[in-house]
């Protein structure tokens, strides 16, 4: 693909066809030794990085979709001689609102001084610029009460893009059509999972799924969070996604599309269940990552690979969750709620009679790995679910909620998915369940979280070890915890402007003045480590899709052509396929997108 200079988001989309509106991994990353797809000179490309990274440091940044009208809406300005600025109408010219810029200060993660625009008291919707003296004025930006609409639709749709054994149609995908990829309707059972129910080389049918990241292969651990992040997204804000049409082949029914693209990752997730004795294979894979093509063109070998406790505990989380959500949709899809029930439970017998199998990645398998060895967390969510679906109070017994803590959520740190369902249904919560240790194991992470935000001095929750392999699903993942902590707390409106803080980081007001969604701002990512982004010979990639973002690790760099243009954790990040390591795309990257822009759409007054 080759460079584009501007990348509009409505135009773009409207021109596609690809959605309809009413109103209303670190496994696939870890495919190194990949050959570059372009090369420059390493002269050259280091004075462009120079050049680039002095203008960025010269520049107004900001969210580059905008804010909605009762939204906090916060710009980062370098730190000039200028003690003020003026929002100024887009088309006019005329200047709608003065006000003072804060004091400088320095954010250590970037080695930068900036100082702050306040305009969150502007609400009048319309186009407008931020006016600086002695800077160019920022790009135009909309306050619209539908700002968020398209790219709510468009992280979404990013799964379907994902989809594993589907053949992408024009009438939904656009000009981003494609042949079938994957059936999967004949893998193999790996040594590493055989039993004498299923020996090894035994032929089963696993199909559907989303491809995990960049690669091609499907993973339940990292499924699992993934799928729960949508699940719960529509489980807090139904009303947001009722009347939403998708344009996906399922449009139209009688169930939201999230729904609808949520169980097509969910009935796969079911096929990855061993009948036999309830366990759940770890993943579906190749034996090696496949290279630049498209999925149609992957024809490798498939394997179901090893049982482990994790997997188990993940799928009985998410699919204890999913019966009580479908549940409501027993006409359309009768027995569904039931079935799922049943396995989640099956699963989390297999777990307790199996505590302690970890992935141990076979010999001859080099495909991400998703390994955990530490598994409190996993039992803790899975008896959270299970609790909540069953009402059982034997689950939240064995969930140990005492003595399980509040983090960030993360694939291999899974702890607080069962703290946020258990605070979203506190309500209903029988007398076993501590609503005291619910309520303070939310806030208490969130206070910390708000601290950070309110001393930073980019007005971000991200510290320098936050900025790890998808360091933009960190931010993220620290908004849902602030949005939880609203929804308890809702006199607190510094939680959700926390919240807010994070998707304008990830949508431009960061270090490297990048919208990191694909399609959407006036620079954003653009050549993703996504291979059918790479593959498709069209030169827009995929849009609704969010790279990993900034980590100074920077573990590709040597199968790059072209260098970093810096080491600084905020500013480590590589636009270039190359670069597995910052700009891969994972889907539990985009479901906390999904989530947190559609509670910013819900919350926001």
């Amino acid at each position: 693909m080759t460079l584009m200079t501007s990348n509009p988001v409505m135009p773009v989309l409207m021109l596609l066809g690809l959605f309809v509106l009413l109103p209303g991994c670190t496994g696939g990353g870890s495919d190194q030794g990949e050959s570059a797809s372009s090369a420059k000179t390493a002269s050259s490309a280091l004075a462009a990085s120079s050049s680039s990274a002095s203008a960025t440091a010269q520049q107004i940044k900001l969210n580059q979709l905008g804010f909605l009208p009762g939204s906090a809406k916060w710009a980062l300005i370098p730190d000039v001689a200028a003690t003020g600025f003026a929002l100024v109408d887009s088309a006019s010219g005329t200047v709608v609102f003065n006000g003072d810029l804060t004091a400088a200060a320095t954010w250590a993660e970037a080695d930068e001084k900036v100082k702050l625009a306040d305009f969150s008291s502007v609400k009048t919707p319309g186009t407008y610029k931020l006016r600086v003296d002695g800077l160019a004025d920022s790009a135009a930006f909309d306050i619209a009460e539908d700002v968020y609409e398209a790219l709510t639709a468009a992280s979404i749709k990013a799964f379907y893009f994902n989809r594993s054994s589907a053949e992408l149609l024009p009438q939904h995908a656009g000009v981003y059509a494609r042949p079938l990829g994957h059936p999967d309707t004949r893998v193999l059972i790996h040594a590493s999972a055989a039993t004498a129910e299923r020996p090894e080389g035994t032929v089963v049918s696993s199909p559907k799924g989303w491809y995990d990241a960049g690669d091609y292969n499907k993973y339940i651990v990292n499924s699992g969070i993934s799928t729960y992040s949508l699940l719960a997204a529509y489980e807090h804000f139904p009303d947001l996604f009722a009347a939403q049409r998708l344009n996906i082949p399922e449009s139209g029914d009688n169930i939201p599309d999230l729904l609808n693209e949520a169980l097509w990752n969910l009935e796969w997730m079911l096929s990855m269940q061993d009948p036999a004795d309830g366990g759940v294979y770890h993943k579906l894979t190749n034996k090696n990552f496949d290279g630049e093509v498209m999925p149609h063109q992957a024809i490798s070998e498939r394997y179901l690979v090893q049982k482990t406790t994790a997997a188990a505990l993940d799928f009985a989380a998410v699919m204890a969750t999913a019966s009580r959500i479908f549940a409501a949709y027993e006409n359309e899809l009768p027995g569904l709620s039931a079935r799922m029930l049943a396995a989640a439970e099956s699963a989390w017998q297999w777990a307790q009679a199996n505590p302690a199998v970890v992935y141990q990645q076979p010999a001859d398998i080099k495909t991400g790995e998703y390994g955990d060895r530490n598994l409190g967390d996993e039992f803790f969510w899975a008896a959270a679910e299970l609790y909540i679906a069953t009402q059982n109070d034997s689950y939240y017994q064995a969930a140990n909620a005492a003595n399980t803590s509040a983090t960030v959520p993360s694939w291999g740190d899974v702890r607080s998915l069962g703290w946020i369902s258990l605070a979203h249904h506190r309500a209903g919560l029988s007398a076993v369940a501590d609503q005291t240790l619910i309520l303070g194991r939310i806030q208490g992470l969130a206070n910390q979280l708000r601290s950070v935000w309110a001393g930073s001095a980019y007005r971000v929750t991200m510290q320098t070890g936050d900025f790890i392999w998808g360091s933009n699903s960190v931010a993220l993942g620290q908004a849902m915890m602030l949005v939880q902590a609203y929804k308890l707390n809702p006199g607190e409106r510094d939680y959700l402007d926390a919240a807010q803080s994070a998707l304008d980081y990830v949508l431009g007001r960061n270090a490297v003045d990048t919208s990191f969604v694909t399609g959407f701002g006036h620079k954003s990512t653009l050549h993703p480590h996504h291979r059918p982004s790479g593959a498709d010979g069209i030169e827009a990639p995929i849009p609704g899709f969010i790279a990993g973002g900034p980590q100074p690790q920077q573990q590709d760099k040597s199968d790059c052509p072209v260098p970093y243009p810096s080491a600084i954790p905020a500013k480590s990040y590589l636009d270039h396929y190359c670069s597995y390591a910052s700009n891969e795309i994972a889907i539990n990257w985009n479901a906390p997108l999904v989530y947190v822009v559609a509670a910013l759409q819900a919350l926001t007054e």
